[in-house]
């Protein structure tokens, strides 16, 4: 059983190397954006409580995203293969939140995949993909958020012994390669 979070700027290969990771080892791939979008459509209370946020523009606040999140962890296939989790947690609270919900499913983490890409790679990276809201303005800005928000459980992860820090540049196959390393697979 597997349960890894995936850490990373915006454009580091998270999703990539989470959805390659998940495939490859029968392992469910929970993307946060996925859950939300899901629990809209299924209307459940928390998609429901979420898509008010959403139809606003809003960011979804951490209580209801952390809802979703361990209405997901709480199902069959997360507790008989384990799980890997990317986009969330992005702070420093959702981080204590998933420590003590996996404590209570009795699911704790093995480790955090960190994927480490400098900051003019995403964003030759994130312009390269051509999406209209992706000028590099935008794009550092997103960079200075994860920063703020999101690099502190870098450290919150590492002192916890668990961080594995991945260089996210580079072929993709090899990339994948050394996180299967890190991760203890038999690639």
């Amino acid at each position: 059983m597997l349960k890894v979070v995936f850490l990373g700027p915006p454009g580091a290969g998270k999703g990539t190397q989470a959805v390659r990771i998940a495939e490859k080892y029968n392992v469910p791939h929970i993307s946060t954006g996925d859950i939300l979008r899901a629990a809209v459509k299924e209307g459940t209370e928390l998609g429901k409580l979420a898509k008010e946020y959403m139809d606003k523009g809003e960011l979804v606040p951490d209580d209801v995203i952390i809802g979703i999140i361990r209405e997901r962890l709480s199902q069959s296939d997360v507790r008989e293969r384990g799980f890997i989790l990317d986009g969330f947690p992005r702070t420093l609270p959702q981080a204590e939140a998933l420590d003590k919900m996996l404590a209570e499913l009795g699911l704790p983490l093995d480790k955090v995949v960190y994927l480490n890409v400098d900051d003019e790679e995403i964003v030759k990276r994130l312009l390269a993909r051509g999406r209209a809201d992706d000028t590099e303005e935008v794009i550092r800005n997103r960079l200075e958020v994860y920063r703020k928000q999101t690099a502190p459980l870098i450290d919150y992860y590492s002192e916890k012994g668990i961080l594995v820090e991945i260089c996210g540049v580079g072929e993709i196959d090899e990339i994948t390669k050394k996180i299967e390393e890190s991760l203890g697979l038999n690639g």
